[in-house]
């Protein structure tokens, strides 16, 4: 019984940790749109970003790339949190993950070489500022296709994981199911950016879903943590019954 308890403990903190690190990970996905426009901001967007303030644009791009490590480490969390549920499904969704974080960080690459296009350190003489202009509005463009792209992953790994959650008894089934919206809200957006740039009001609803989902499961993770798992020795806590004595030893006492 000790055992189980300092497993659950340990299981615990996993999930207070897993919590705290997807909330920095959410705050850290805000800050870089606030400053670069780097998320959900367009590509035309992005670019004004990189030529109005190039420090901001800078801090904005190590925001974006350190969200990406936090968001690895958040599903490294709860692949170890939901891999009792069910290991195949769980390394599943690690599997989907690591992909759309590597798209995502691939991705802003080409930002980084427009930053270097533009610096008057590290620019090569042969382009002219129109030239220029028109590379880093490419690559702005690159980089919102990349971006887009990596939802695909980031939608796909919502189902697995929406499912282990839902299945998993130590978490609410209401999260398990709003993930699973969740990840039809990611592939709504995926194919409205790709198909239907010009109508970003179809993804709209599902943004909401979206940030109530994955806030809420972090949320709860780093509040709550896990509960024990009904019919284990943490859950049923029955009390211990006194010893009686035996009717021998009665006999004995009265003779």
């Amino acid at each position: 019984m000790a055992s189980d308890v300092a497993d659950h403990t340990a299981r615990a903190r996993l999930a207070r940790l897993t919590g705290g690190l997807y909330l920095a990970y959410i705050a850290a996905s805000i800050l870089a749109d606030q400053l670069a426009h780097i998320g959900l901001g367009s590509a035309q967007q992005v670019y004004q970003a990189s030529l109005a303030n190039g420090l901001s644009f800078r801090a904005g791009l190590v925001v974006a790339l350190v969200s990406a490590l936090l968001f690895a480490l958040v599903a490294w969390g709860l692949y170890v949190l939901l891999r009792p549920v069910n290991r195949e499904l769980a390394l599943l969704f690690l599997l989907l993950n690591a992909v759309g974080v590597a798209v995502h960080c691939a991705s802003m690459l080409p930002l980084v070489s427009a930053l270097l296009q533009s610096d008057p350190a590290t620019r090569m003489q042969v382009f002219s500022p129109a030239q220029l202009a028109g590379l880093g509005s490419l690559a702005a463009s690159t980089y919102k296709t990349g971006f887009v792209t990596a939802q695909l992953f980031f939608g796909a790994w919502l189902f697995p994981l929406g499912y282990l959650v839902y299945r998993s008894r130590f978490l609410p089934r209401l999260l398990g199911a709003l993930l699973l919206l969740d990840g039809v809200a990611v592939m709504i957006w995926f194919l409205q950016a790709l198909l239907l740039p010009a109508h970003p009001a179809i993804s709209t609803p599902g943004l909401a879903v979206s940030f109530i989902a994955e806030f809420g499961l972090a949320l709860w993770l780093l509040v709550r943590g896990v509960r024990p798992v009904p019919g284990s020795p943490r859950a049923e806590r029955r009390p211990v019954a006194a010893p009686q004595e035996s009717s021998g030893a009665t006999s004995s006492a009265s003779a």
